[in-house]
């Protein structure tokens, strides 16, 4: 990998340098801004390390550059001449990281292997991306999908706001990221927000953002999220939980597409597309009075309606597949083998949870998975809580007897399975040779069924 480093002290250059091929980068220098550019177009970079203070201009000129040829580089900024404002500037423009001279060479190396990990996981993101198809990872070839999808192409084009309608599970913010990336929005902001997670006061800062002084805590102004999103589009997801006090100015800023931040006397006009989702029904909402009338209709200009993953059950070999993949190279392991027994499960499974709930699953078993085998660790847990657990009556349980009476089927069982074989019943249960011995002498009858493994046994076999 490619590493940069502009710095017109030589000594600086000659330190950092021995730091990265400790790491085995592949290091340029520049001790001007003249020289930087000239590399930067010649040579992509995973890393560069910029000084602020440079002959010929200043670092985040580099940086402004590096950021426009490839945003994913990452950019370290060093200076002897430190500043709030400097670093701040230096934030906004995507520095990774700020580092003042003289710095500590421990503190360097540690602040390039958390940017290498960085970049291998942007990496392991971007190999992933490319596996998705174009709608932005929605997997499915069933009749219910293949509409979703002709809904998709049929709206993005146009500027109109859209409602999706679903369970929770059914891939409602792939859809409205699927949406944006077919508009012609698609090289601009798409953000997200979670109406249900934040109380009124908070969702609404964080919508329409606020002035310094505001309130109490406003040490500073902050942009909102619809203005953020300008040129793109804000997905509002679970729209049903917007409190009613912030619906009438949702509403407003629809009708007029002007905005004005808390505190603020001032509008901003703001040019942003709405995507909403929820799970519930927001006719039924407006007629109970929680949820406005005229707000639904802004919204619902085009409606698409998601199906449950039980309305497309068709679709899960595909699922399965597409999850195997994409978790097997996140978690960086090889499937080559499926139990039959983990498909069976995952295709009579209610999965209540929706395409979330498959995929979740699917991770768990290739997380415990060995030896590239996946197997079907989650109905076996289930089959056990469901089956074995005991319900406390309302006279109570003797813990003591239910577990003893756990450790005397298990040493039972493993006794069967071993013919009798104490080491290596001790081996199936995980335990010492001696340690099961002691716990086989508190059953009797338990002993008998070793006795009479015994009398079929050469004494060789057993011990």
């Amino acid at each position: 990998m490619n590493a940069l480093i502009v710095d017109d002290e030589p000594n600086i250059r000659r330190v950092l340098t021995r730091v990265l091929l400790e790491d085995n980068w592949k290091i340029y220098e520049a001790a001007s801004v003249a020289g930087a550019k000239d590399l930067i177009v010649q040579h992509p970079f995973e890393i560069s390390i910029v000084d602020i203070r440079l002959p010929d201009g200043l670092g985040t000129e580099i940086l402004k550059m590096i950021k426009e040829l490839n945003p994913e580089t990452v950019v370290l900024i060093i200076t002897a001449f430190a500043s709030t404002e400097t670093a701040v500037a230096a934030m906004k423009l995507g520095a990774y990281d700020y580092i003042t001279k003289p710095f500590n060479l421990d503190e360097i190396r540690i602040i390039l292997k958390n940017a290498r990990e960085t970049i291998s996981l942007k990496k392991r993101v971007n190999e992933l991306q490319q596996y998705a198809d174009e709608y932005q990872f929605i997997v499915g070839k069933s009749d219910v999908m293949k509409k979703v999808f002709n809904s998709i192409e049929r709206i993005a084009p146009f500027e109109t706001n859209v409602l999706v309608l679903g369970e929770t599970g059914t891939g409602k913010e792939l859809v409205a990221k699927a949406i944006h990336s077919k508009s012609r929005r698609a090289n601009k902001p798409f953000l997200a927000i979670n109406c249900a997670s934040l109380p009124a006061e908070l969702l609404e800062s964080e919508l329409f953002g606020y002035t310094k002084g505001a309130f109490t805590g406003a040490y500073a102004s902050k942009q909102g999220l619809i203005e953020e999103a300008n040129g793109g589009t804000l997905f509002l997801d679970e729209i049903g939980e917007m409190p009613l006090s912030l619906q009438a100015k949702l509403l407003r800023f629809l009708e007029d597409k002007k905005m004005r931040p808390i505190g603020s006397s001032n509008e901003v006009e703001v040019d942003v597309r709405i995507v909403s989702a929820t799970n519930k029904t927001l006719s039924e909402l407006s007629e109970k009075d929680a949820f406005r009338n005229d707000l639904y209709y802004r919204l619902s200009t085009f409606i698409i309606p998601l199906p449950s993953l039980s309305d497309r059950r068709e679709d899960l070999p595909l699922l399965i597949d597409h999850f195997v993949k994409l978790t097997s190279r996140k978690f960086q392991k090889e499937i080559t083998k499926i139990d039959p027994s983990l498909i069976d499960y995952l295709m009579h499974h209610e999965l209540k949870g929706n395409v979330r709930e498959l995929k979740n699953i699917i991770e768990r078993e290739i997380i415990l998975s060995d030896g590239g085998y996946l197997k079907c660790t989650q109905a076996r847990t289930e089959v056990s809580q469901s089956n074995n657990f005991p319900q406390i009556a309302g006279t109570g349980l003797n813990l003591n007897e239910y577990l003893s009476s756990i450790e005397k089927t298990l040493l039972y069982n493993a006794l069967q399975k071993a013919n009798g074989v104490k080491t290596r019943a001790a081996e199936l249960l995980g335990l010492s040779f001696r340690e099961f011995r002691y716990r086989l002498s508190k059953y009797k009858d338990t002993e008998d069924v070793t006795q009479h493994h015994s009398s079929t046994k050469s004494s060789k076999d057993l011990l």
